[in-house]
């Protein structure tokens, strides 16, 4: 994560943090992708590793805010170093709140498969959705890596995507619903899981705030892409 700072050590510090928070992003992908996977495949095996791995996605948010605490109580960073180290917290508890939603589908799957739910409910589209979200954010973290702010607005432009998507898939299950009562209890489930994998592109564009808060200074949530565009250029 490129930026300057007067103390050698204090750069050698972002950057382990840096680095640790690529770590998490890593491990919350992985996880998005078992899940995804989970359902696509109806694996309860692989939905079981999914929530067997969710606690060391909560260590790793708890060793990364601990460093952060450390560097800001020994180093008394300036206000813009401040800034960043606020914006990487934040980041990791985005990442946090994905690998918690990854283990929410996981989850939503094995009661799918319990209630041996029809085979015939559009879970194929629900897979397009979830790598789309998986996709988006990917470019997140890269994007964050870098300070990358034109890629981090194309991923708040893309996150419309994702919401249209789901927009569809839920009028295409209560058509479901409608046609067949049967599948209301799995159809619901897969309304959770729907949402689930939504939230997963709102923390991508979360994370991309955050980058544009980092390089420009600039608070971009809540408002309209005519003003994000404003603070990148």
């Amino acid at each position: 994560m490129p930026n300057k700072h007067l103390s050698t050590q204090f750069d050698s510090e972002l950057g382990g943090v840096s680095t640790r928070v690529m770590e998490l992003g890593g491990l919350v992908e992985a996880q998005i992708q078992k899940a995804i996977y989970a359902l696509s495949h109806f694996s309860i095996e692989v939905a079981n590793e999914v929530s067997a791995n969710e606690p060391a996605v909560n260590a790793m948010e708890v060793d990364i805010d601990r460093e952060l605490s450390s560097i800001i109580a020994r180093r008394q960073p300036t206000a813009v170093d401040l800034r960043l180290l606020m914006a990487i917290s934040k980041a990791t508890a985005n990442l946090e709140r994905v690998g918690d939603e990854a283990e929410k589908i996981a989850r939503m799957v094995r009661s799918i498969l319990e209630h041996a739910a029809p085979r015939s409910l559009p879970t194929t589209d629900l897979q397009v959705i979830g790598d789309m979200a998986a996709t988006l954010l990917r470019k997140a973290l890269d994007a964050f890596a870098r300070l990358d702010t034109n890629a981090a607005l194309l991923i708040l432009k893309e996150d419309g995507l994702i919401d249209t998507a789901f927009d569809g898939f839920v009028r295409k299950l209560i058509t479901y619903m409608m046609e067949d009562p049967r599948t209301i209890s799995p159809s619901l489930d897969l309304l959770f899981l729907a949402k689930a994998i939504e939230r997963i592109g709102d923390h991508a564009k979360n994370i991309a705030e955050l980058i544009i808060y980092i390089v420009k200074g600039a608070d971009v949530r809540h408002v309209s892409m005519e003003k994000i565009e404003s603070a990148v250029r």
